[in-house]
């Protein structure tokens, strides 16, 4: 029958206004014939448009009402919509459902009869545990029946929660009771099955991750643990076999696929060894493993083991066992790092597409949350049983019960986590499958918002409340561990509770400090008082601390970071940068905490800290922009002294530059290129050393002479230093080089170009807050016995003369650094011809170089070094990489232009584009000589003073493996990467430079 148009209109706006989304199509549903009793009451409408989705619950219910058994369908048909009707609780609970999930719409769709589960109303029924289940899940004889049986009892907690009758906490503790008994059952049928191997051994369930916790979601893997003993008078091998059985028979029973769906996996891979394990142990077993090889992740997870089915006292007994090794793990050595590693990772894991609409491993999402409490619990745990809660939310609440967490942010994070996981249980609720992605359907979005109680405007409710909770959650599961330590050693409101003294302390050594009394004292230093300062510093500090606690030594870190603060405190910039730049107090905590040297550099000057705040603050400057600062600031100094005082501490600024932006690169991303930061290191110092010199030269002449030397003087770089790779320990190797001006009496020439050289040198060195810059002429023609400057004449007598094979090699990297550019012109035009002779090397120069490396290789290789670890005479180290390509430099540079650079990569690269070694070659050698100078370089970094060889202290082993790209605990790969990198190095260079 046809409406009349004004009628179906009315109809239509009442459907539109009670929320329908498609009103045509619920008109055409309320007109089913087995509506007729109910269509007109007006309850029925209002009670649709209260659920998630009118349009979904409408379709389910029709579907329900259609799907009465024929026999009794009158009957069966009546009861429920009188029911319906008259019974507002069973109203709510079944539409609620309906409009909810699609898929226990389904259940009622094949099971009519299911819906008299939500007609009780009794007190147990409103908050049913373990026993209660086990009851509803009795008459389930096979896997069939029991997935019937378990969506029945989903379908109770189902409507329970969409009604708000529980929380979400209630709501997830009733899955993981109902998952209780749902193993239980599994487990009864997998022993009647198999009964033979039910009397052979004792098996107890263990229950892990959200099951173990408490806290399941509605689809969920449940996380178990299988523990196996022999029963009296059998033998274990033959029990464990029995056990093992029964293990496999019981997860195939919840996990399989039936006519009826499954009901979940159930997933053993947080045994030990993972899936590589056995699949049960005996608790003996378990125990050996945990105590010898388990990872801190392995004891993480088992904060939340629970004995649920099975053997009882087998279970309780593995309990006991594993909780001491749990509240033991965080005396593990990096353990705090370990576990935060395991987070990065988790979020590096998630694809890029995901990773905004990830609500539980993403920024911000569910994860976060339980990882921070987690590490709390077990940095606490060990002394404070309280704390052992395997449930986020109830380790939650006693965490800051016990002082151990602001009460403030206790109860934000609560009222995130408990928004996140009612988002995702009503995702998973609609169509029962694994997910934690927030749909991007706008009515799925609209029926998510509509569930949560956002009626009026639900996508833009939900989204803004999304983004709100996943930014506290960002904000505070970093601070939630640091900002306890502050209040310990700071005034607090009264009420509130404060960490003490031994907590704080427990808590500073988990997160690796070895001092932390001194770091208390530090902490109360910078926090406490009224000032600006306190109160930025107060803000800052809980992120400091765990930038800090990321380094191989906090201590220093802090340490820093209060000297610095307490020279530039009262300075507004700085103040203003560690408030509003955000890259700026991290660059500062990184450099602080990563060693000694750029600390150093700092200290002494502490407003260079402002260079970390300018987003181009860090990046180096070219030779003639630091030469011309130079000069102007050695101009306007009194004295030589006071001139080349300011050259150096250009020099010491312009390092803390280099250092930071060295040390910022290398905690930066992975894939940092590192032959592009050594390059930088290396141009960066050497044209800083360029500079310095230059105006050491600039303020020796002006002092001694005015204007004009009265002989023309320059200065070449040979070495690192004329190939532009000197490190931050290395010395300046130089040749000096003079030219008497015209009418000028050689000796006069000779004696002042002598007194510049050893007024410069004496200069350079003088002891200052500033690093000295050691000048180095032991190459010279002749060496310490020969004169430390000559005439460009007697460089030339020399050479033609008495020159060596090996001083034609030094002078491969020989490069006018300062004075006079037209005489160190004229020096490089000299000196070619010898460093890149016509028709390349003789056989008896070649021979005569290979006779120097190695006797150079068995003579001056330190008393006890560690050859295979020694980055520059030892095994494919830089001193074997750089002979193989000088080799190469004399002997083929002649005819290939390339190879005429001073640079030892360029000349590499050169070498292999013109087929002179292969390219593969070429890279190994390249990346072995590159790793060898980054090492040097962090040894310079992380101690302070120069080095070799790798330290033997393990917290500056592990500061040279942080800076080299390991994580915390990874030295002994960072040893056995460097071995294999110069090995393959050596090998290269016996076949290229030995000939072997």
């Amino acid at each position: 029958m046809t409406l009349p148009q004004g009628r179906r209109s009315s109809t239509f706006t009442r459907l539109l206004r009670h929320g329908f989304t498609d009103p045509s199509a619920a008109e055409r549903l309320l007109a089913a014939p087995g509506l007729d009793a109910v269509r007109a009451d007006p309850v029925l409408l209002d009670a649709l448009g209260a659920t998630a989705d009118p349009d979904v619950a409408l379709l389910g219910l029709v579907r329900l009402v259609e799907a009465q058994p024929e026999e009794s369908a009158g009957t069966d048909r009546r009861e429920l919509l009188d029911t319906l009707v008259s019974s507002k609780p069973l109203r709510d609970r079944l539409l609620g459902v309906l409009g909810a999930s699609e898929a226990l719409a389904d259940h009622l769709a094949r099971h009519p009869r299911d819906w008299r589960a939500l007609v009780t109303y009794e007190a147990a029924d409103l908050h049913p545990g373990v026993e209660e289940f086990e009851r509803c899940l009795a008459g389930a004889t096979d896997p069939v029946s029991l997935r019937v049986a378990y969506r029945r009892c989903l379908l109770s907690i189902a409507a329970r929660d969409v009604c708000g009758t529980t929380d979400v906490a209630q709501t997830a503790a009733e899955l993981a009771d109902l998952a209780t008994a749902t193993l239980r059952a599994a487990l009864a049928m997998a022993r009647a099955a198999a009964p033979a191997d039910a009397a052979q051994c004792r098996l107890a369930v263990i229950a892990m991750g959200k099951c173990g916790g408490h806290e399941l979601n509605y689809v969920s893997d449940v996380d178990v643990i299988f523990v196996g003993e022999a029963a009296d008078g059998v033998d274990e091998g033959k029990a464990l076999r029995a056990a093992t059985r029964l293990a496999s028979h019981l997860m195939r029973i919840c996990s399989d696929t039936t006519v009826e769906g499954t009901i979940w996996p159930v997933d053993a891979n947080l045994r030990p060894e993972g899936r590589n394990g056995p699949l049960v142990r005996t608790l003996s077993s378990h125990l050996a493993y945990y105590q010898r090889w388990a990872k801190t992740w392995e004891f993480q997870a088992l904060l939340k083991a629970r004995p649920v089915a099975g053997d009882a006292e087998l279970g309780e007994e593995y309990a006991a066992a594993v909780a001491p090794l749990v509240w033991q793990a965080a005396e593990r050595e990096n353990f705090v790092a370990d576990v935060q590693k395991m987070r990065r990772r988790v979020i590096a894991n998630i694809p890029a597409g995901e990773v905004d609409r990830e609500l539980k491993l993403g920024p911000g999402g569910l994860r976060d949350v339980e990882f921070a409490v987690q590490l709390l619990q077990l940095v606490h745990g060990r002394a404070d049983a309280s704390l052992r809660s395997g449930t986020t939310l109830d380790a939650l609440a006693a965490l800051a019960a016990g002082g151990y967490v602001g009460r403030v942010d206790a109860t934000q994070l609560d009222d995130a986590y408990r928004f996140l996981r009612s988002l995702e249980h009503r995702i998973q609720l609609y169509r029962l499958r694994r997910t934690h992605l927030v749909p991007e359907d706008d009515a799925d979005l609209r029926r998510i918002g509509r569930s949560l109680g956002m009626r009026t405007e639900p996508l833009t409710d939900l989204g803004r409340a999304w983004k709100r909770h996943t930014t506290v959650v960002r904000r505070l599961h970093e601070k939630l561990f640091y900002r306890p330590l502050l209040d310990a050693v700071a005034q607090l409101a009264p009420g509130e509770t404060r960490l003490s003294t031994e907590a704080a302390r427990e808590r500073l050594v988990a997160l690796g400090y070895a001092d932390p009394a001194a770091a208390l004292r530090h902490l109360e230093a910078l926090a406490s008082g009224v000032t600006r300062k306190a109160a930025i510093q107060r803000t800052l500090l809980p992120v400091l601390l765990g930038w800090f606690a990321d380094s191989a030594d906090p201590d220093a870190g802090l340490l820093g970071f209060r000297k610095v603060s307490d020279a530039l405190g009262k300075t507004p910039w700085y103040l203003r940068l560690l408030r509003d730049e955000g890259a700026a107090a991290e660059n500062l905590a990184r450099v602080l905490s990563a060693g000694r040297l750029a600390p150093d550099l700092l200290l002494r000057a502490p407003e260079a800290v402002a260079l970390l705040g300018d987003e181009r603050g860090l990046e180096p400057r070219g030779r003639a922009a630091l030469v011309q600062e130079v000069l102007a600031a050695v101009s306007r100094a009194d004295g030589p002294e006071q001139a080349v005082a300011a050259a150096r501490g250009v020099r010491r600024r312009e390092l803390f530059r280099t250092t930071a932006a060295d040390l910022i690169a290398s905690y930066g991303s992975a894939g940092t290129d590192a032959g592009a930061l050594v390059d930088r290191v290396g141009t960066a110092v050497s044209d800083l050393t360029a500079a310095t010199i230059a105006g050491a030269l600039r303020a020796v002449v002006r002092d001694g002479w005015g204007d004009e030397l009265p002989t023309r003087f320059a200065v070449i770089g040979v070495g690192r230093f004329g190939g532009r790779e000197l490190g931050y320990g290395s010395d300046a190797d130089v040749l000096f080089v003079h030219e008497p001006r015209e009418g000028v009496d050689d000796q006069e020439a000779a004696k002042a170009a002598n007194k510049v050289v050893a007024e410069m040198r004496r200069l350079l060195q003088l002891p200052s807050a500033d690093p000295p810059l050691l000048i180095d002429a032991d190459l010279r023609p002749e060496g310490k016995s020969g004169p430390l400057v000559r005439t460009l004449k007697s460089y030339a007598a020399y050479y033609r003369r008495w020159s060596l094979v090996w001083e034609s090699q030094a002078l491969l990297r020989a490069e006018p650094v300062a004075g006079d550019a037209d005489l160190g012109r004229a020096f490089v035009e000299l000196v070619d011809p010898l460093r890149y002779p016509a028709e390349g090397l003789g056989e008896e120069a070649v021979r005569e170089i290979r006779r120097l490396k190695a006797r150079m290789e068995t003579e001056r290789l330190p008393r006890g070094a560690d050859p295979t670890l020694h980055t520059k005479l030892g095994r494919g180290g830089l001193s074997d990489v750089e002979w193989t390509v000088q080799l190469l430099q004399l002997g083929h540079a002649w005819a290939e232009p390339g190879l005429r650079t001073t640079r030892t990569r360029e000349a590499l690269a050169a070498a292999c584009a013109a087929g002179l070694i292969p390219g593969e070659e070429a890279g190994i050698l390249d990346e072995a000589w590159v790793l060898a100078t980054r090492v040097r370089n962090a040894v310079m970094l992380v101690r302070g003073r120069a080095g070799d060889t790798f330290p033997s202290d393990g917290r500056e082993l592990a500061a040279v493996g942080r800076y080299l790209g390991y994580e915390a605990g990874h030295v002994g790969d960072m040893l056995d990467d460097y071995r294999r990198t110069t090995r393959r190095a050596r090998a290269v260079v016996e076949a290229r430079f030995y000939g072997a």
